[in-house]
This record gives structure tokens, C-alpha cells and sequence, in this order.
């Protein structure tokens, strides 16, 4: 058993719950962590027999270019498709980060975390 990671993902992106955050726009961080067994990808060092790395950037990119109200559903829906098109892992988990936020005052990032 293992993991691999993506961290800090970032792209720019037009999410949010008020109408207005949908408009303009934000910065917005993922990181994805996949828990599975890489035992035959370790012997074999073979691509096919592990999580692409690459593969996981495109489905968070994606993901990331359908707007949503909420970070929770982000990560959900990153998770899903992680999950279809990796049936076989054991977790998958995604942090979903808004930089600042609108929180009516200093926040540096706004921050959910999913486990699936």
C-alpha cells in the first residue's frame, strides 16, 4: 500500500456561493492524495499498472472549469471521477482551498478537505 500526491494545483476559476464571486473569478488551490496498492507498478515499472499522476491533473483541471457554489462540491466531484477511473483504489482524498476569501476580514485561504 502507498500514496501519491498532488499538491498545490492551482488555477484560477469561478466558484463561490455569492453570484458575484461566480463573475469575477478567484484563485484556488487542490491537492489530491490516492491511497492503492503500487505493488505491481514497483516491480514492473510499468505506467499502466499505477495512478497516473498526470491523469489526476486532468481531472482536476477539469473539474475545476464547472462552476460550483461550494469548495465540498468540488472535492466530491474530483473524488468521483478519481474513483471511475481508478475503481480499485483504497482512498482517495482532496483539499479544496479558496484564496481570500470573502469573509469580511484577513484570511489568507478558505480550506475543505474530503475523504473518499
Amino acid at each position: 500500500m502507498g500514496t501519491i500526491t498532488l499538491e498545490g494545483l492551482e488555477f484560477f476559476a469561478y466558484h463561490g456561493f455569492y453570484d458575484e464571486e461566480q463573475k469575477i473569478g478567484n484563485k484556488y488551490s487542490v491537492d489530491i492524495t490516492v491511497t492503492t496498492d503500487f505493488s505491481e507498478a514497483a516491480r514492473r515499472d510499468r505506467l499502466s499498472a499505477t495512478v497516473n499522476y498526470e491523469e489526476l491533473y486532468r481531472i482536476a483541471a477539469t473539474a475545476m472549469q464547472r462552476p460550483a457554489r461550494l469548495l465540498e462540491h468540488i472535492a466530491h466531484t474530483i473524488i468521483e471521477e478519481v474513483r471511475a477511473r481508478y475503481p480499485n483504489v483504497e482512498s482517495v482524498e482532496v483539499s479544496v482551498s479558496k484564496f481570500n476569501p470573502p469573509v469580511g476580514g484577513v484570511c489568507q485561504r478558505a480550506k475543505v478537505r474530503l475523504i473518499g
